[in-house]
């Protein structure tokens, strides 16, 4: 027998590796709260439109209700035979109130079911990660204000560059994180129209009240084609675009750890809880959560790489092709979440290794700039003379093997005979690091004024929340 939910025209049951290839039970019940809901909308809907009885809404909403409860409670049986979750409750409903389940489906199709559900599903996520994000940032934030003194070395090209605080840096990823959640809450803003209603692709006859349901389930208006509210599934591109490049942030971020707690670094390190050992050589304290948010984020590029490839040659409307878009969303939307949450914990975590961070902030002559600098302020040198003397400077320091607060002042007026011995005023990382007082700078005062507003917009929103 041909499936009894829409075999009318078929007269035998299909292959075995057509029911194979076709049942999407496995991933979409996850979407049954959101069925459930949209269910519920439409059935009140179509009774206030006298489409359907208010009584047969009202059994409908109760068996849907009784449902809810058994998939909560483990006790609903998701059958592959029914091979999607609307099937599955539609039957469910069917033998808990009889016929009246049959007349919920008036008017809508699986086209906008699935539409409809799925942006319900996106938009929970989207909120689940934003408010992840937030607990991020804020982890970041905290450690920023207590090491908005700390100095370390900043980088460029992994060469020691300039010397910087542990809280700037920090900041830095407190800053990526809030783009990431403006990326996301732009993608909510252009999810939040309802498909449902827009039946298989044409709309209906029935005198529905598209604007209703929307408002029920929280969206902002009903989507204006049915057409495109069938197949437009760029929602689901936009929340996994924001999340590669979370999950990008995140990586870049991770990569650090990995390379501070490295015994030839130094600059960081990690407790039992975010480290594991080695089965074979016991001295070992392995890194692998970060390095495993580091490999995460491979998934979550594949699955939005994976969902343009099966979009790109879509004519209109629904093609079944977009029961794939579910698995591996979903499945980058968990990576993300555990990714943020494991980097959220291994930040309250990360303890510097303060010595060896200011070491390593005048290594590699980290102060050279200021050198520079110090020049063009005080003899009026144009910089790129100055850039040449300081240049020198440091060949003659490298020469002998010294720091560049080292060099003999009689060493560099070699060079320049104008410095006098204020420039060593200069030199050192601590100067170094609180003079650096432009806007965005990494001055000590610069990161405690940030990180405080940060966390002055961070309590609103969570108090505003």
């Amino acid at each position: 027998m041909s499936n009894k939910m829409w075999g009318g025209r078929f007269g035998e049951s299909p292959d075995a590796i057509m029911e194979e290839i076709n049942v999407s039970i496995d991933v979409d019940q996850h979407l049954y709260a959101q069925d459930i809901a949209a269910s519920k909308a439409h059935a009140a809907m179509l009774a206030a439109q006298g489409i359907i009885t208010a009584n047969d809404a009202k059994n409908i909403t109760g068996g849907l209700d009784t449902i809810l409860s058994e998939i909560g409670k483990g006790s609903f049986s998701f059958k592959r035979a029914l091979e999607d979750i609307h099937m599955n409750v539609e039957s469910r409903l069917g033998e808990l109130i009889g016929p009246a389940a049959g007349r919920l489906h008036t008017a809508r199709s699986r086209n906008d079911q699935v539409a409809t559900d799925f942006r319900l599903y996106v938009r929970d996520v989207i909120d689940d990660i934003d408010r992840a994000l937030a607990a991020f940032q804020r982890a970041l934030v905290d450690r920023a204000i207590e090491h908005a003194d700390t100095v370390m070395p900043g980088f460029t090209h992994l060469q020691t560059a300039q010397p910087v605080t542990f809280g700037h840096h920090l900041l830095a990823y407190t800053e990526m994180a809030s783009r990431d959640r403006g990326r996301f809450a732009d993608a909510r803003k252009r999810l939040n129209e309802s498909p449902l209603g827009a039946a298989a692709l044409a709309g209906t006859s029935f005198p529905i009240d598209r604007h209703a349901t929307a408002s029920a389930l929280g969206f902002d208006r009903p989507m204006a084609n049915s057409l495109d509210a069938v197949s437009d599934r760029d929602f689901v591109l936009e929340a996994l675009s924001a999340s590669a490049i979370a999950a990008v942030h995140l990586s870049r971020f991770a990569e650090e750890i990995v390379i501070w707690t490295s015994p030839l670094v130094g600059l960081v390190s990690l407790s039992d809880k975010f480290t594991t050992g080695s089965s074979i050589m016991p001295q070992k304290r392995n890194p692998d959560a970060a390095e495993l948010v580091r490999a995460k984020t491979g998934r979550v590029i594949g699955s939005l790489t994976a969902l343009l490839i099966v979009m790109k040659g879509l004519p209109l409307a629904y093609q079944k092709d977009m029961q794939e878009d579910k698995q591996g969303a979903m499945e980058a939307f968990a990576a993300l979440s555990l990714a943020i949450r494991a980097m959220t914990g291994m930040t309250l975590d990360l303890v510097p290794e303060e010595a060896r961070m200011k070491v390593a902030a005048g290594e590699g002559y980290a102060t050279a700039t200021d050198l520079a600098d110090w020049l063009v302020r005080t003899l009026k040198m144009p910089f790129r003379d100055a850039h040449h003397v300081t240049g020198r400077i440091v060949a003659k320091a490298s020469e002998q093997g010294l720091a560049l607060h080292k060099v003999p002042l009689a060493e560099m007026q070699a060079v320049e005979p104008r410095i006098t011995a204020s420039v060593f005023d200069v030199l050192s990382v601590q100067a170094s690091v609180e003079s650096r007082t432009s806007y965005g700078g990494t001055a000590p005062d610069n990161v405690r004024k940030q990180a405080k507003e940060w966390l002055k917009r961070l309590e609103k929103e969570q108090n505003s929340g």
